[in-house]
């Protein structure tokens, strides 16, 4: 679409015109734009709300106001660090030469946000992109309008559009904007998105991270506490209701504590929402395609035998849908082979260790893994006989807030990782530098041609 290429150009024009920004240019861009998610607080918070029919302030405020300005704090502060030049070894044989890895921007940035957390899963790559000093374009959900227009209006309040736009609209949007030359393509979604993002992105060569899902599994050790389990995962699993690419997926639990594992997660979620969807504090499902899909899943477990726990009452018409619990899940049912991204967990029953590492090695990886013990010898057997993206030990999701712990996915759940340093990495190219001395150059010109016998003895006493 012309108007997008417009805007790339424009930004592109930007980044010639006026080369790498300073480190206190990036520290004031990013004070800018936590004043304004400050400033625009309430509006983004009703957005939200909106965008979901029913989404607790609360919950907005603690699951994306919050580590969003967070992270940016933590750039500011380090900022100065990351952008240090970087000492490295030298060769012995180009010593006294020098080496350094300088971090430069990447250039035009582009982001497509999810809609499922749409304000932290647009800002915060921007966050890094901006720590990196690019220029960066971003596209938030179609499926979140309320909030996409929330943020195109801070986001112009904020910056000039040559530093930083937004771009509305559907999928055919979606397509044109990721088939942009940018520098580096950051996609937030689903696998099946992402899989046209990378073959639009290929057309241009352009690096690609994507941040996707999977089945995340929580796993509970006969030793560990039952009820302090139940209460992490299922507080983890219904946030957002279910609607979170980390959230557990499904739990496994040693097949004979299994009964006694589904009374404590009743009762945990009995204590968190007691009046399940009557009450303020449970988020609805963003559409009526996502709680069709909801039921689709349900209605085939229970068809293929599974039996429903329903703690807080049962599902009715609409996009307001309270958490279920299911047993008696076999891995024909399409809750065990597909992202359930809603508010039904599976509770699987195993009964050796060994057994159930076995079944969680195989991929696909998922983006998540959550492993309940105390123990650290068999912490570090599950860690050493598992992959995923990142790991929480005895909770859930709180990986995810680390600004040191890098986050992304491995295989199908996702490629490449960011926050915090590594993002600033990610959107910053390292840059290999060689400061090459007089004496080196002077020696080396002994193995330039025409050969002679000294350079090829010297060939020789190298290669032994």
């Amino acid at each position: 679409m012309a108007a997008l290429e417009a805007l790339w150009r424009a930004q592109r024009a930007a980044c010639l015109a006026h080369g790498a920004s300073t480190g206190q240019q990036r520290r004031e861009a990013l004070a800018r734009l936590a004043q304004a998610v400050r400033d625009d607080q309430e509006l983004l918070v009703a957005a939200v709300a909106q965008d979901f029919g029913c989404r607790p302030a609360e919950e907005t405020r603690l699951l994306e106001l919050l580590p969003l300005l967070d992270a940016i704090r933590h750039a500011r502060r380090h900022l100065r660090r990351w952008m240090r030049p970087r000492r490295v070894a030298t060769n012995w044989q180009f010593l006294p030469g020098k080496a350094r890895v300088l971090y430069q921007p990447l250039g035009v940035v582009g982001i497509i946000g999810a809609w499922n957390y749409p304000i932290l899963l647009t800002l915060s790559p921007l966050v890094d992109a901006l720590a990196a000093g690019n220029r960066v374009m971003l596209k938030p959900s179609e499926l979140a309008p309320a909030t996409a227009a929330a943020l195109a209006a801070l986001i112009a309040r904020t910056f000039p559009p040559e530093q930083v736009t937004v771009v509305q609209g559907d999928a055919e949007v979606a397509a044109a904007f990721s088939a942009l030359p940018f520098d580096h393509l950051l996609f937030t979604g689903s696998s099946r998105v992402a899989r046209q993002v990378l073959h639009a992105a290929a057309d241009r060569l352009t690096p690609v991270t994507l941040e996707l899902g999977g089945k995340s599994p929580a796993l509970v050790h006969a030793s560990f506490a039952l009820d302090q389990a139940a209460d992490r995962i299922c507080t983890a699993k219904f946030w957002n209701a279910g609607q979170t690419c980390v959230a557990p997926d499904h739990v496994w639990v040693p097949t004979a504590l299994l009964p006694l594992f589904a009374e404590c997660a009743v009762a945990a979620i009995r204590r968190r929402w007691p009046q399940g969807v009557d009450q303020a504090d449970y988020t609805h499902l963003i559409n009526d395609a996502a709680a069709t899909r909801q039921r689709e899943l349900l209605d085939d477990a229970l068809a293929h035998g599974a039996r429903a726990l329903w703690p807080v009452g049962e599902w009715g018409d609409g996009r307001a849908l309270p958490p279920v619990l299911l047993l008696g899940c076999t891995t024909g049912m399409r809750v065990m082979q597909e992202e359930i991204f809603g508010p039904i967990l599976p509770l699987c029953g195993y009964d050796e260790l060994d057994q159930a590492l076995t079944q969680l090695a195989a991929p696909p990886h998922p983006l998540a893994l959550y492993y309940f013990d105390r123990d650290r010898t068999r912490v570090k057997a599950v860690l050493a006989r598992t992959r995923s993206g990142g790991v929480t030990v005895n909770d859930c999701l709180f990986h995810l807030a680390q600004h040191d712990l890098p986050f992304g996915g491995v295989g199908a759940s996702g490629m490449g990782a960011y926050h915090g340093e590594a993002g600033f990495r990610r959107f910053s190219h390292a840059r290999a530098v060689l400061w090459q001395s007089e004496a080196t150059a002077r020696l080396f010109s002994l193995f330039k041609p025409p050969y002679r016998r000294l350079g090829r003895r010297l060939v020789d006493w190298l290669l032994r």
